[in-house]
C-alpha cells in the first residue's frame, strides 16, 4: 500500500511512472545498490527518528555511506538521536522499515535532506516498499520530499 501511496504522490509531480521495482530487496543500502546497479553511496537512506513531540517523526536522508553525527543531530533537533521502534515507524511515517521514504509522509514527519547527498548528480530514495527506488536529483528530491530543509547531520567515511 505504501508504494501506491508515494507513487500518487509522485504521479501528481509527473513522476510516478520514473518508479523502478526491483525483483529482490532493496530494503539495505548494499540490497538497494546492487539491485539498482549503483555505487552504495548513491543511495538515499531515509532514516526516522523520535521528534520531540510524542506523535511525531523527524526523517533524514542521507547518502548510503553517510554515518549519523549524534552530537550534530541534537545540536540540530534539540534532541537525542532515538531511532523509531518497529511498531511506531508505519504509524508515524506510512511506511513500513525497509521502505520508509520521503514521499507522502504525514504531516507529523518532517522531512530533513543530509548535505553528504550533495556529492551526487543523482541519488536513489525508496519509494514506500523494501523493492522500490527512483532516480533524482538534490533539486527534484527537496522538490518532490517536501522537505522542511537541508541539513548537515552526518559524517562520511574517511
Amino acid at each position: 500500500m505504501s508504494l501506491e501511496t508515494a507513487r500518487a504522490h509522485l504521479q501528481a509531480f509527473g513522476r510516478g511512472d520514473d518508479i523502478v521495482v526491483t525483483a529482490q530487496s532493496s530494503a539495505t543500502v548494499e540490497l538497494a545498490a546492487a539491485a539498482l546497479g549503483v555505487e552504495p553511496e548513491r543511495i538515499a537512506k531515509t532514516l526516522s527518528f523520535r521528534a520531540a513531540e510524542p506523535d511525531a517523526a523527524i526523517l533524514v536522508v542521507l547518502a548510503g555511506d553517510a554515518r549519523l553525527d549524534n552530537a550534530a543531530f541534537k545540536r540540530t533537533f534539540g534532541v537525542k538521536a532515538s531511532m523509531l521502534k518497529g511498531d511506531d515507524v508505519e504509524r508515524l511515517t506510512g511506511h513500513a522499515p525497509g521502505g520508509v521514504c520521503p514521499f507522502a509522509n504525514p504531516p507529523a514527519a518532517a522531512v530533513y535532506l543530509d548535505t553528504s547527498l550533495q556529492r551526487f548528480s543523482s541519488v536513489f530514495p525508496a519509494c514506500g516498499s523494501a523493492n522500490s527506488a527512483i532516480e533524482v536529483t538534490c533539486d527534484e528530491l527537496e522538490k518532490l520530499a517536501g522537505t522542511s530543509d537541508w541539513v548537515t547531520v552526518s559524517k562520511l567515511p574517511e
